[in-house]
């Protein structure tokens, strides 16, 4: 600390020559950030910081915490692209939202204004949007595309061909044979379930049905196979669209991004950063869910956790809540964050190099139990900022792009409301984890469920796609850790924190893989 005096004053009088001034703490703030270089570096990196600072053309003198992130970044992604970082959070409210455009078959952006409270028509929109994802790949798949003539005989013949039907043909007809209909799985009437799509819907029979792997949920899209007569489908096979690799999907949205964040291009295909992303051996990011700062084992564990960290900094910590019990009391939440920051004094390091990122769960305050959540407030969040400048408070989902990696975060206990709202419980239940994966990969979504049991806001529901697939889905469910990996798209369940003896998931971007850690010592009672 005694160092920092001098340097702020170094910083201030530095700014002074620029014709800028800095408030007291923001010249910490960046003193704290150059206390790890000697002499010659810190006049060296405060010479390319004011530097910067001029080139932002600020609209006073006055430089703000903001303006000194700003060029730190910058500095941090030399050699980069504008637009290009190597890590960034990406909020769900901004994530781009993109329509199928069935006359040139791509995707367009959408850049109509969105709202949470939105117009009674996108309560249809956002389903009918979901469902030309899923028929636009459904359509080019190998079992539905049509067949190809090769020396005068087709293709078929090798391989058997379906014919895609929309409920208005089977509505047209008395009987047909083979029928095979995409739409969405839902119960217009007590104990009757039918297949909708946007020309209509065909009532099911499911007494004599074969399902596929995976959670058949009220809500989620099916390909319902069976004969069709006296305006019943009876099922004979029940499975979900397609999955489709990433690779495959982009290309149907062009070269912009997809993903979100500040780059107009996507950065999946930036030479720098797939250097940078090789290279980078040591980089990893933790995760951690059901991270009850209420109970003192925990604090007692995550302060292990820091200390231990502070001599290797990861890129990210990711905290998933609940932060505390649910009694909606905001101001021992306050408390309790604060105390988040406290554990981490002594841990210089890893403050200065590693971001912490807490995305809150349905029982945190502040926000209805609708996705995607709004973040923690900052109001609540003030001391841990302050302690932990480098704390960022996602929403949930958020989304994390390390180089050229896209990794989805969500807090959500997914696999009960799966389990209680399945038609058919999977028989398999030795690989519980692959029909989790299949269901989320097959239906491009984060939560393919009736809105009753997890409501969705329909201005916003984009940000819950899984479509192109990610690299990696993070769920911070409750139920036993797993991993799965499906068409090139890693599922990790981190599970809970507070109940697997204090385990959690670390994943090593370089190699794309997952290790299992744990914080040793003995379990303690938690309330």
């Amino acid at each position: 600390m005694d160092e920092l005096v001098p340097l702020r004053k170094r910083i201030t009088n530095s700014f002074k020559l620029c014709g800028f001034l800095i408030r007291s703490e923001n010249s910490t703030f960046l003193a704290e950030q150059l206390l790890p270089f000697d002499a010659t570096e810190r006049e060296k990196w405060l010479t390319v910081i004011t530097e910067n600072l001029q080139g932002q053309k600020l609209a006073t003198p006055h430089v703000e915490r903001e303006a000194l992130e700003k060029a730190i970044n910058e500095l941090n992604r030399v050699g980069l692209d504008e637009g290009e970082t190597v890590f960034s959070l990406i909020d769900a409210f901004t994530v781009p939202r993109y329509r199928y455009n069935t006359r040139i078959k791509k995707f367009e952006r959408d850049a109509q204004p969105r709202r949470l409270l939105t117009q009674p028509r996108m309560k249809s929109d956002y389903l009918q949007q979901r469902y030309a994802m899923l028929l636009q790949k459904t359509l080019r798949h190998d079992l539905f595309a049509p067949a190809v003539i090769q020396d005068g005989v087709a293709a078929e013949a090798q391989s058997k061909k379906f014919k895609l039907q929309y409920a208005e043909n089977l509505l047209a007809t008395s009987n047909m044979k083979e029928a095979v209909v995409l739409g969405l799985l839902t119960q217009l009437k007590e104990g009757k379930f039918f297949v909708e799509d946007p020309t209509g819907c065909v009532e099911l029979d499911l007494s004599g049905a074969r399902f596929h792997a995976g959670f058949f949920c009220e809500g989620c899209f099916v390909l319902a196979e069976g004969n069709y007569s006296n305006n019943v489908l009876k099922v004979d096979g029940l499975g979900f669209p397609p999955a489709e690799p990433a690779t495959s999907s982009r290309a149907f949205f062009g070269t912009g991004n997809t993903w979100g964040g500040e780059s107009a291009k996507l950065l999946k295909y930036s030479p720098r950063l797939q250097e940078l992303e090789r290279t980078n051996t040591e980089t990893t990011i933790v995760f951690l869910s059901d991270v009850r700062l209420d109970l003192p084992v925990v604090m007692e564990k995550l302060r292990q956790l820091f200390v231990g960290y502070d001599s290797c900094p990861p890129q990210a910590i990711v905290l998933m809540g609940p932060f505390s019990a649910s009694t909606r009391n905001h101001q021992e939440l306050r408390q309790h964050l604060d105390a988040l920051g406290a554990l981490a004094v002594g841990c210089e390091q890893l403050k200065k190099q590693t971001d912490l990122i807490l995305v809150p769960s349905s029982e945190d305050p502040t926000a209805p139990n609708i996705m995607p959540r709004a973040p923690l407030p900052e109001c609540l969040a003030a001391g841990l900022l302050k302690a932990w400048p480098r704390t960022q408070l996602a929403t949930n989902p958020c989304r994390l792009q390390y180089c050229t990696q896209q990794i989805v975060v969500c807090r959500l206990d997914l696999m009960a409301k799966f389990c209680r709202n399945t038609l058919h419980f999977p028989q398999d239940t030795s690989h519980i984890e692959q029909h989790f994966a299949r269901t989320l990969v097959c239906q491009g979504h984060l939560v393919p469920i009736h809105p009753i049991a997890m409501p969705v806001h329909w201005d916003y529901d984009p940000a819950l796609w899984l479509y192109p697939l990610p690299d990696l889905i993070v769920m911070g469910d409750s139920c036993q850790s797993f991993t799965s990996t499906q068409h090139g798209c890693t599922v990790l369940n981190t599970g809970s924190f507070v109940k697997s003896k204090f385990a959690f998931k670390v994943y090593i971007p370089a190699t794309r893989t997952i290790e299992d850690s744990e914080i040793p010592g003995e379990m303690e009672q938690a309330d």
